[in-house]
């Protein structure tokens, strides 16, 4: 079949055959589904819940009203790094099983829109699967992020709720 403008189509000329019987059909992914990643040290399994009511991943503060989750694999590695504690980091995929609103802490006018794609909910994120390669961010560049943060917490300045 010619290509609509003209140009020359890398289609083949016959369709491609139905698969035999046995072979079970799987709909394509949409592109346009989004997925949520969260960003801790905290050792999930597939299945967990992440609740409401547990201490805060930046500043040990708590209980928290709210569990945070992000559309991006940037903003998961910062929630990741910049979580307290010893334990390895970790970016969990999550699936919100409540209503989710963007996150204010980057969406009240300091950063127009929702760039970072960051959204928090009161119901529980279920984890679906843990991200196993990722790569963090240059230790000068974490470095001036764990002070940024430090100097928001002395300033009492609320990081997350």
């Amino acid at each position: 079949m010619p290509h609509p403008w003209g140009m020359p189509s890398n289609r083949p000329s016959n369709p491609p055959k139905e698969p035999p019987a046995h072979v079970r059909r799987v709909p394509a992914a949409n592109v346009f589904s989004q997925s949520f990643l969260h960003g801790t040290r905290a050792d999930l399994k597939p299945g967990d819940l992440i609740l409401i009511g547990h201490r805060s991943n930046f500043t040990g503060a708590g209980p928290l009203s709210w569990v945070c989750c992000t559309g991006t694999l940037d903003a998961a590695i910062w929630g990741a790094e910049l979580a307290v504690g010893n334990r390895r980091e970790r970016i969990n995929v999550v699936e919100p099983t409540g209503p989710i609103v963007d996150q204010p802490n980057v969406t009240d006018g300091k950063i127009p829109g929702n760039p970072t794609l960051s959204f928090r909910s009161r119901d529980p994120l279920r984890v679906i699967a843990e991200v196993v390669h990722w790569c963090g961010y240059r230790p000068g560049r974490l470095r001036q992020m764990k002070d940024n943060v430090a100097r928001l917490k002395a300033a009492g300045g609320n990081i997350i709720d």
